[in-house]
């Protein structure tokens, strides 16, 4: 893959009317993209962020796990939502109501390759059907005057990786943008993510493409830019406790250099910002558990990581994980205290 960057003079992608800030996206990721993250990926660079995957059912909307996807309080546009599911009128139905309570981006999930999303026909399932999917997307798109978008993967196995039909599909019905993760659903998330898939997809339509898969830095986005003429690259795993990336990422594709690492202090910083949030958007008894998988990656560099996690996780109050933070970015803590509200 060549190592230049020549992605400098790319023009900054649209969706619809939205032109994005940037070139790095932060994919949705059930889980993880809640609106917390969302908030401080956008603060530090990311051109466009998209909210966990919410089931198009909305019999189950009325869950707290649903309400809380749903929530985008305050949050500047545009507001991108992804929703998930296998019957076209539920699917176009379930956007129509997103749009109505404020989505401005429409996705559709059929690259999600866990089981108990394909094993009721959606997500990367839907791949194995071309005619559903043709029939999914233009009804979404009819239903709705605002974007939509499609994120897939390149095939449900190597044997029928069939991403430029899919892509192809998705132009002829009026998709706006189109994210390929490299990689067939049989893999899920094994191996290494291949880009020529990608590329061919990119030089079939002409509407803009992200590439998804192991983009983990800077330079490796710029490479992967340069070699499949993407009009932007799209974060999953690599923003995991590492929210930087997109910062780090637009600067160098827009000088070619590298930005320093943040220092302790910065990430002292941001993990006091990101727990505040995750506090008062769950409340403080489910903010404290959430914040455990969040700081989990954060922690997942320094040494002794597993002793910090089982430290970490242990701790029952908000002040108890603030004074954490604190006591790692002067090298204090004690890791032999198993006490619940110890730091």
């Amino acid at each position: 893959m060549p190592t230049h960057v020549s992605s400098q003079a790319m023009p900054l992608p649209r969706i619809g009317a939205y032109a994005l800030s940037s070139r790095a996206i932060l994919a949705p990721m059930a889980g993880v993209t809640d609106r917390p993250f969302r908030q401080l990926c956008r603060e530090l660079g990311a051109g466009l962020v998209v909210s966990e995957m919410v089931t198009s059912d909305t019999r189950l909307w009325h869950t707290r796990k649903s309400r809380q996807r749903l929530d985008h309080t305050g949050e500047p546009g545009p507001r991108a939502v992804q929703i998930a599911g296998g019957d076209a009128a539920m699917l176009a139905e379930a956007a129509r109501l997103n749009v109505a309570q404020g989505a401005e981006i429409v996705d559709i999930n059929m690259g999600c390759p866990a089981k108990k999303v394909c094993n009721k026909a959606a997500g990367s399932a839907l791949l194995r059907d071309e005619r559903l999917v043709a029939e999914i997307l233009e009804a979404v798109v009819a239903a709705v005057d605002v974007p939509v978008t499609l994120k897939i993967r390149t095939g449900w196995c190597p044997q029928t990786r069939n991403g430029v039909r899919v892509a192809k599909l998705a132009e002829s019905a009026g998709i706006q943008a189109l994210a390929v993760h490299g990689r067939t659903r049989e893999q899920r998330y094994r191996g290494e993510a291949e880009y020529d898939t990608i590329a061919a997809i990119k030089q079939a339509v002409s509407l803009p493409v992200f590439a998804n898969g192991d983009i983990n830095g800077a330079e490796k986005a710029a490479r992967v830019l340069d070699y499949t003429k993407a009009d932007a690259v799209m974060i999953g795993r690599g923003a995991q406790g590492n929210p930087w990336i997109f910062r780090e990422i637009d600067h160098y594709l827009r000088t070619g250099d590298c930005l320093p690492r943040p220092t302790p202090d910065d990430i002292a910083t941001l993990m006091h910002r990101h727990l505040e949030a995750l506090h008062a958007f769950y409340g403080e008894h489910m903010g404290v558990r959430i914040a455990r998988k969040h700081v989990g990656w954060y922690l997942a560099t320094q040494p002794q990581a597993a002793a910090l996690r089982a430290r970490f996780n242990v701790l029952e109050q908000p002040s108890a994980q603030h004074r954490f933070v604190d006591a790692l970015a002067h090298d204090t803590l004690e890791l032999a205290s198993t006490g619940s509200n110890a730091a």
